[in-house]
């Protein structure tokens, strides 16, 4: 399994649209951060966890050509707004892409922010997505294994994801105990901390680090991190 972390900034990125905090003004290539996602490379498929708005420049950066599938965490336009670009996808792999998100999340896809490719699929310039529908509990993608993991953004349900031993939360102010349950024996897991200061929606720095010492991974990194947090 290959990990690879395309962006591990807030809904804004960092740096921020006109702000001259040391972080934003920071020279260091690490201070920059796209929108929050990764690609897990496994058993020869490439699997991303959501397509913000930073999506095409993300995968041209990393000279990827194939994408097999994509999971959504949720509907905010910071892990979706990207989706409009799988149209390369399309053409390269000549077939839709196949998304996996809970059955609110697709139907806003389909209904709201992709509201366009439903209504126009005659269309040669629009996105085509294949919309599996999943809920809490282990579903595959060919024969790989992906275990959802429950949590709440603020009051909105969201979703992380297992792989193997690899875990992924973003944009997650709780979880419960029983959830916890599938971040025992992790190699590597990822976890928001959006800031120092304790956030409605989001787990704080503290928050975060008390989660990775209950799940004892052998790893553990930080995303969607906030201009509050200075690499340094």
């Amino acid at each position: 399994m290959k990990i690879t972390f395309l962006g591990t900034g807030t809904s804004q990125g960092v740096p921020m649209i006109g702000c001259k905090c040391k972080v934003c003004m920071s020279n260091n290539p690490k201070e920059k951060r796209l929108r929050s996602s990764v690609l897990i490379n496994v058993n020869g498929k490439n699997i991303l966890i959501d397509a913000g708005p930073d999506f095409r420049q993300q995968m041209l950066r990393e000279d990827i050509n194939k994408l097999d599938a994509i999971l959504i965490t949720h509907e905010h336009k910071d892990h979706i707004g990207g989706l409009d670009d799988v149209r390369a996808f399309n053409y390269i792999q000549k077939k839709p892409m196949d998304i996996y998100a809970e059955e609110r999340v697709c139907k806003s896809l389909q209904t709201r922010d992709f509201a366009y490719v439903e209504e126009r699929k005659d269309y040669p310039g629009i996105p085509k997505m294949n919309f599996n529908v999943i809920e809490n509990k282990t579903f595959a993608i060919d024969d790989i294994k992906i275990i959802p993991i429950r949590g709440t953004h603020m009051k909105l349900p969201v979703f992380g994801y297992r792989i193997k031993n690899f875990a992924y939360i973003t944009d997650m102010n709780y979880i419960s105990n029983r959830e916890k349950e599938k971040l025992k024996n992790l190699d590597i897991l990822v976890i928001n901390a959006l800031r120092y200061k304790k956030h409605v929606s989001h787990f704080n720095f503290d928050e975060a680090l008390q989660i990775i010492n209950e799940a004892n991974p052998k790893k553990a990194y930080l995303t969607h991190i906030s201009h509050k947090i200075s690499f340094e």
